[in-house]
């Protein structure tokens, strides 16, 4: 019977502990800074697209620079807080996968495209990321914590796109943009050839 007892107190212990480790504030927040960071970070259809948009903004240049960036980052949180409230937006995924073979196809064209209309593309498809990111918030997730995990992920996302296209600009290779624009607009449709 000693035996019984002691294996039980032991199991006991086991389930509770986990149950005391949440028993303190604040996980949520950690929980949730954490998510926010990786969402864009590990899923390529949103890693791509952030990158070529800092790449395209280092292209157009001028107030595309920093215009297009700080337009995604704030449209993107407006997605986002439309999900967490739970407002649908149709035809996400599309969207998504749109934004990468698009954008991939004007870094290859390196047009100079009108900074309204670039705007307007690039406002569009942040929308559609930000309702992708707001709708997969985990449940424990504080919201405030994880909209900006994913707007600081990908601002540096952004940023390493800018940097890429301006140092590659310095060394006059600009076609290397365009390759990369040829590479991220075939992964593009790629994705849309497994919908």
């Amino acid at each position: 019977m000693h035996g019984f007892s002691s294996r039980l107190m032991l199991l006991v212990g086991v389930f509770a502990i986990p149950g005391l480790a949440h028993a303190h504030p604040g996980h949520e927040n950690v929980s949730g800074l954490l998510s926010g960071l990786g969402h864009p970070l590990f899923g390529l259809d949103h890693l791509l697209a952030m990158v070529a948009v800092g790449l395209w903004g280092a292209q157009l240049g001028g107030k595309a620079r920093w215009l297009l960036p700080a337009l995604f980052v704030g449209v993107m949180l407006v997605g986002g807080g439309l999900a967490m409230i739970g407002l649908s937006v149709p035809a996400v995924e599309p969207g998504i996968v749109a934004s990468v073979v698009v954008l991939g196809l004007f870094l290859l064209w390196a047009r100079q495209v009108p900074l309204l209309i670039s705007a307007a593309l690039v406002s569009i498809f942040a929308l559609f990321h930000g309702v992708a990111h707001g709708a997969e918030m985990p449940l424990a997730a504080s919201a405030l914590t994880y909209a900006l995990g994913f707007a600081v992920a990908t601002a540096a996302l952004h940023l390493s796109g800018l940097l890429a296209g301006a140092w590659l600009q310095q060394r006059s290779l600009p076609v290397v943009s365009r390759v990369m624009g040829a590479v991220i607009g075939a992964i593009g449709l790629s994705m849309v050839a497994g919908m």
